[in-house]
């Protein structure tokens, strides 16, 4: 349909004005006035409907492509004129490749701006694409950056019959050789995009590492996460490790609370419901500790010298857990003097079972309580 419409539109030209280059510029004049009624109709008609939407992506869309369809119309145009002037194969060459590659600018540019835009779109819903968020939009840019310039390149090339074979073979073997130089740094890259696709914890989450290492996360980077512990002391731990190790989020699960437990012991005799009851008065004259879920004791085992027990309550966060458990275990102890109920140690006791006085030897025979 292209070469019939092209064939036809030689042949009306020929009819009005013979020369070729009388004919050039026609075709030239002909196609900057089409791009001038299309650009006329696209401003006010179809710019003034987009506008009417409530999306605002139409209008950027609009904004991205009007100028780079307005000016293919002219390049075109240009091209075709080219061809009818008849050049010799140097010069043609040289003037079609030049106008492909003016269009190939204004495409790729546009491109690159449409991606931009989608990244955009797709971070403001995090529930969807947990992969695309604010903090990894410079990474996501930057990629598609790269993307749009390699595949401009590779048109450029294409546009100027370039030879390709040796500039791939080199960026092969340059791609080979930093990716050995570059393997940690690569692998902390790949592994803190999975973890914030992934969210095993987010910043403020209190977590503790396999190794042991307890803190609240303050930062999440591409290339190491940051933990502040409760001394204050800043651990920055590398992605790769984060995302090959075990990690318990003290701030995961259903909510935030953290739940405590206060261990103690009481001697055997004591009043265990009234023991019971102290320690539930307890938690539950505190204000940091949460009325749901419930404080509740647990009668856990007969120890060897105690009756052991454990007071379970919950803190609104896991930064709590020191100090309330610091208080809880002071105000235990007092009450627990105060009601005159005994907290028992290991006691042992030495029996002295026999003693001979011929060979002054003595048995002894240990009894723990």
């Amino acid at each position: 349909m292209m070469n019939f419409s092209k064939e036809q539109l030689l042949e009306m030209l020929t009819q009005i004005a013979p020369n070729r280059y009388v004919q050039a510029a026609l075709i030239i004049l002909l196609f900057i006035g089409l791009a001038k009624i299309l650009d006329v109709i696209l401003t006010r008609v179809v710019k003034k409907w987009v506008e009417k939407t409530r999306l605002s992506l139409d209008d950027q869309v609009f904004d991205i492509f009007h100028r780079p369809v307005f000016l293919s119309i002219i390049l075109f145009g240009l091209s075709l004129a080219t061809e009818r002037m008849a050049f010799n194969e140097t010069i043609n060459f040289f003037t079609l490749a030049s106008l492909k590659t003016v269009a190939l600018f204004f495409w790729s540019f546009a491109l690159a701006r449409l991606m931009k835009l989608l990244c955009n779109l797709a971070s403001q819903d995090e529930n969807r694409l947990r992969l695309i968020q604010t903090r990894t939009l410079p990474l996501f840019h930057n990629l598609l950056i790269l993307l749009v310039t390699g595949f401009s390149i590779y048109s450029f090339f294409l546009v100027w019959d370039i030879d390709l074979t040796a500039w791939i073979a080199s960026a092969g073997i340059l791609g080979l050789a930093i990716s050995f130089a570059a393997k940690d740094t690569l692998a902390n890259l790949f592994s803190g995009v999975f973890i914030m696709a992934d969210s095993p914890y987010q910043i403020g989450d209190f977590i503790v590492l396999d190794s042991g290492e307890r803190g609240a996360v303050t930062n999440i980077g591409i290339r190491s996460t940051r933990l502040l512990t409760r001394d204050d002391v800043e651990i920055t731990v590398p992605n790769s490790i984060m995302g090959n190790t075990k990690i318990i989020n003290e701030a995961g699960g259903r909510h935030e609370k953290f739940r405590i437990r206060v261990k103690v012991g009481v001697a055997y005799g004591s009043d265990i419901d009234k023991v019971h009851q102290v320690l539930l008065e307890t938690a539950e004259n505190f204000s940091d500790v949460c009325k749901i879920p419930a404080p509740r004791v647990r009668f856990r085992a007969f120890g060897d010298s105690s009756l052991d027990h454990e007071l379970l309550c919950w803190v609104n966060r896991p930064v709590l857990r020191g100090r309330v458990l610091h208080m809880l275990n002071t105000a235990v102890y007092k009450r627990f003097l105060k009601e005159g109920i005994q907290i028992p140690f290991p006691q042992r006791d030495v029996h002295v079972l026999s003693a001979s006085a011929d060979n002054q030897t003595i048995d002894f025979a240990e009894i723990e309580k």
